[in-house]
């Protein structure tokens, strides 16, 4: 639990996050008060080739990473004698544009001597929670939704995390982004297929709930990705007029129906009485109602963050630098970016 020594004083962080198609900093003051938060996206680059270039990204992020730092310091109303440590993402995310978050954090950590600390994303997404919920401590359990990641994790205390399940194959945001751009919405899935599902009805179409025989807390999407497509050609192949919103609204249900499912197994194996979400596909408000109503039925506090701390950015990683940084943990100038990093290495 938190060390009420280290909150004698404020603990500033610097936080920069790259791992993906964001150029983001913040400065945060004890973990949950954020100064400032910038995010510079290439959303509108990225959608011209249908996903995430991870060359272009890296060429952007080296672009504006340095005003993207200079702006959250200018608006938090500090200087780099403010701060008490940098927090930086070292993975998971795309090698190229997590090195030149890394790069820019050691250089500024050696120049200035000031400590360096690197988290990993997924702990990032996790502490987003802490920000706008005050009274959320740990032990509770969260489950991460990105288009990266789908991740069931017990979080047993700050820094310390159980991995339950996460998916065998596609994440549940890819398979969004993949869906998305098969039934002609393009580029970002997750927030189209939302949007359109508005005007569907979910239980139009029954597109499997898959289980994972050898894995009961792990995902797997790849299989409903398919039966999207299947379905999509057989009404081609018989000139069957295909419902766009129907398709959209019974697809998002699928996704739903199985990650409150284990969701809420979890929650009673576990007995908790917390039960977060986090990352991209957390701003999904079919997501949020569904989890929400579940939560309620069982007497479990649901907490989500706002839409911008869902997405990628460097607040959610400067919360999780503080922790990492009161509990002891520095990292070298040895530090380097890990594409495929696991919670808790």
């Amino acid at each position: 639990m938190m060390n009420s020594l280290d909150l004698d004083k404020e603990i500033v962080i610097l936080a920069i996050e790259s791992s993906c198609d964001e150029t983001a900093a913040a400065v945060v003051v004890n973990g949950r008060d954020v100064r400032s938060n910038v995010i510079s996206s290439q959303i509108d680059l990225h959608t011209l080739y249908g996903g995430v270039v991870p060359e272009i990204a890296s060429r952007k992020h080296i672009e504006r990473i340095n005003q993207v730092i200079e702006e959250a310091l200018r608006t938090a109303n500090m200087t780099l004698d403010d701060i008490d440590a940098i927090g930086v993402t070292y993975g998971p995310g795309l090698i190229g544009a997590l090195l030149v978050g890394v790069a820019e954090a050691k250089a500024i950590s050696f120049a200035r001597n000031i400590p360096l600390v690197g988290v990993h994303h997924i702990e990032g997404h996790i502490s987003a929670n802490y920000i706008e919920n005050k009274d959320l401590e740990p032990p509770f359990l969260c489950l991460v939704v990105s288009g990266g990641h789908t991740h069931l994790v017990r979080v047993a205390d700050y820094g310390k995390y159980e991995i339950l399940g996460k998916t065998r194959d596609d994440a549940a945001g890819e398979a969004f982004d993949k869906v998305a751009r098969a039934i002609g919405l393009g580029y970002p899935g997750g927030p189209k297929i939302e949007k359109v599902s508005h005007e569907g009805n979910p239980d139009a179409i029954a597109f499997p709930r898959a289980k994972v025989a050898d894995g009961v807390y792990d995902f797997s999407f790849s299989g409903l990705k398919s039966a999207v497509l299947n379905y999509l050609n057989s009404c081609r192949m018989k000139g069957i007029k295909i419902n766009q919103a129907d398709v959209a609204a019974s697809f998002q249900k699928a996704v739903t129906d199985v990650l409150v499912e284990h969701a809420m197994k979890a929650i009673d194996e576990y007995k908790v009485d917390k039960f977060a979400i986090a990352g991209g596909v957390a701003s999904n408000g079919a997501l949020r109602k569904a989890m929400r109503e579940a939560c309620a039925r069982k007497g479990v506090k649901f907490y989500h963050p706002s839409p911008i701390l869902c997405t990628d950015n460097a607040a959610m990683i400067g919360a999780a630098a503080y922790y990492d940084y009161i509990a002891g943990k520095r990292s070298g100038f040895d530090l380097n970016a890990v594409a495929n990093l696991r919670l808790g290495e």
